[in-house]
């Protein structure tokens, strides 16, 4: 059982790559958590392939070190702004955070929400300037922009005198005044943090309360709860009451809440973590923080109390609703069951009810369809992300594209998730960005010379304008620019946007795709495709250079005769395919389209295949919309 006084609990928030995950395996190593002769990883928190390939944290992630008899319990959280739902629920079980902030880019659209989120929770956060070793450092400029933040935020006097560190989460050194000391050792850090956080403000000797904050699963124990304790202790196999609550309405601005249900329980099983270690105790105690194994059922929010009495429930946490959704299907293609396993609808709600346990962002939802379910998330990654893994899981399904949850607000007008988009990008690009961006109801709200040829533009933009974006403004920007977003709120509904203005080049024909074929298509549209690749009627093999579709048959061989031989097709050139990823797949397609994963290969497809089917399909809609539009001349008449 650890002294409260020596244990502090703090979370490290920052926006995506100003260095988390890096700043952690420095303190690993000042700490001395593995011996010496211990093989580390570079990056050693983001232990799941995907956050390694992408260089992002995904999941939020618990660890412990020991510094001068003090016990620090930190967090790492995710950076980007789909992930933010994994940040609102830490920082409920800390009393500080370290908020990095990039030397020369400055604050950041995520820094802004989770600086938001930690005054509104009334911490006082540890600024840290990180990577001032870089030749385009501005120290000076991150602190007074980070300083601006603060007071725009409404921090009180007191956080906004907050504590500030320099230094090189990459190099292992951080110091309070670059000028006067030695830039090496990680000392000021830690001092700075026994000094300025505050030991747990818990109740060592009253009844046992806690609150979950976040899940995970195991598949031999169930579901598992981790949060602080908040008073007293429990011991392995004591009873305790678990108490659900709910918010009385999500959408509304009252955040009144109820009780939702109370049972009796017992801990069968009791972590706490040691280094990157859950190491089993038989007791837990106020302060610490503790994954809890026991009852059949566990939410976010929900408080376990050695009180019976249900008033001892806590305020359940708030986690903000998704904003896109997609459907996701179950593979009805030609090729379906030979790239991986071709699962039915009842295994893929099986699968997706698995990640409900631990991703309480995502929504699943059966609208009856006989053939798929909607799926809710925060933005397009975190969709990406749980398709990418269900797809290296060996799962083959189909997803359509992603499209925003709009609202209503009190007077019947449609309201629709509005983000706010911060783009860094060469001077000389300026001007094709903002004509894009207002093409697809973008409001220009500032523009500043964020230094050495470079603008940093400020947008109000609705999530619908950005689905297909990204692709293109890479290609706008040659690789030069750098976007990121953030879900600010709702807004008025803006009209509709055009984000494709190119068709799909579609084929007719079930085979091998051929280079006499392709060479001919390639004239008129951007292939898809290579030669000797299968593809099937309904599959679509490329973009078209105008804005409507073309069905093609991309298995079509050369006549052979006396005066053409074989030999002739050597002769053949073919630009190089354009492969889309996952996300630009999901981007590109329109809603007459679906994005076909598995295992081997994304392919893009009409929901329906076939041409005849497709035409009938398409007459039925253009009816059904001359007889609404008639129908409304009819009433506003």
């Amino acid at each position: 059982m650890n002294d409260v006084a020596h244990i502090r609990n703090l979370a490290i928030v920052a926006h995506v790559d100003h260095g988390k995950t890096t700043l952690i395996d420095s303190v690993f190593k000042a700490t001395r958590t593995f011996r010496e002769n211990q093989k580390v990883a570079e990056r050693l928190m983001d232990n799941n392939v995907l956050e390694r390939e992408r260089g992002i944290t995904i999941r939020s992630k618990h660890c412990t070190v020991s510094w001068n008899d003090y016990l620090i319990n930190i967090i790492d959280t995710p950076g980007h702004a789909d992930f933010s739902g994994e940040v609102e629920r830490v920082l409920s079980m800390v009393d500080s955070v370290l908020l990095l902030v990039d030397a020369n880019e400055g604050p950041m659209p995520q820094t802004r929400y989770v600086l938001m989120r930690a005054l509104k929770l009334g911490l006082r956060p540890i600024v840290i300037v990180n990577k001032v070793d870089r030749p385009d450092a501005r120290p000076d400029y991150a602190l007074n922009k980070t300083f601006d933040l603060f007071i725009e935020l409404g921090a009180t006097d007191e956080q906004a005198h907050f504590p500030v560190l320099y230094g090189s989460g990459l190099d292992g050194w951080f110091v309070n005044d670059l000028d006067k000391q030695d830039h090496k050792g990680m000392d000021a850090l830690f001092q700075v943090i026994i000094d300025e956080v505050p030991s747990p403000q818990v109740n060592k000797d009253g009844d046992f309360l806690m609150q979950v904050s976040s899940l995970d699963w195991s598949d031999y124990i169930g579901q598992i709860g981790c949060g602080r304790v908040l008073r007293g202790t429990l011991k392995k196999g004591e009873d305790f009451t678990r108490l659900a609550t709910k918010l009385k309405d999500p959408f509304s601005q009252d955040k009144g809440w109820e009780l939702d249900s109370s049972s009796k329980t017992k801990g069968i099983h009791m972590w706490i973590t040691r280094g990157l270690t859950r190491v089993e105790t038989d007791e837990i105690s106020a302060g610490d923080i503790v994954w809890l194994a026991g009852p059949p059922e566990i939410g976010i929010g929900d408080t376990f109390s050695k009180n019976e009495d249900t008033r001892e429930a806590l305020k359940p946490l708030e986690i903000e609703e998704p904003t896109l959704s997609m459907f996701f299907l179950v593979n009805n293609g030609p090729f379906s069951g030979q790239d991986g396993t071709a699962i039915m609808l009842r295994q893929l709600k099986e699968r997706l009810e698995r990640e409900l346990r631990v991703n309480v962002a995502l929504r699943m939802e059966d609208i009856g369809r006989p053939d798929g379910v909607k799926v809710s998330g925060r933005g397009e990654l975190h969709l990406a992300i749980l398709i990418e893994e269900m797809r290296r899981e060996g799962l083959e399904f189909c997803i359509s594209r992603p499209e925003v949850i709009t609202r209503l607000d009190d007077n019947g007008n449609v309201l629709e998730p509005v983000e706010q988009l911060i783009i860094d990008v060469p001077e000389e690009h300026q001007g094709i960005i903002i004509e894009k961006l207002a093409k697809r109801k973008g409001e220009l709200v500032s523009v500043e010379n964020a230094g050495t040829n470079t603008i940093r533009i400020e947008f109000a933009i609705p999530t619908r304008g950005l689905i297909g974006y990204r692709s293109e403004f890479l290609t706008d920007t040659r690789g030069l620019g750098i976007m990121a977003s953030r879900f600010v709120g709702y807004g008025q509904w803006r009209g509709d946007i055009v984000s494709r203005n190119k068709g799909s080049v579609v084929s007719i024909e079930k085979g091998i795709a051929t280079a006499y074929a392709l060479e001919g298509l390639q004239e008129r549209s951007v292939i898809f495709i290579e030669p000797t690749e299968r593809i099937y009627n309904g599959q679509i093999v490329g973009a078209n250079s105008r804005n409507r579709d073309m069905t093609c048959n991309p298995t079509k061989r050369k006549s052979l005769t006396n005066h053409r031989s074989s030999t002739k097709d050597i002769g053949v050139k073919l630009d190089v395919p354009l492969k889309m990823s996952l996300e630009q797949a999901m981007e590109w397609i329109r809603v007459d389209e679906l994005v076909e994963v598995t295992p081997k290969f994304i392919r893009i497809r009409k929901t329906i295949l076939d041409i005849d089917e497709r035409k009938r399909a398409e007459k039925k809609r253009l009816a059904l919309d001359e007889n609404f539009n008639a129908l409304q001349s009819r009433l506003s008449a």
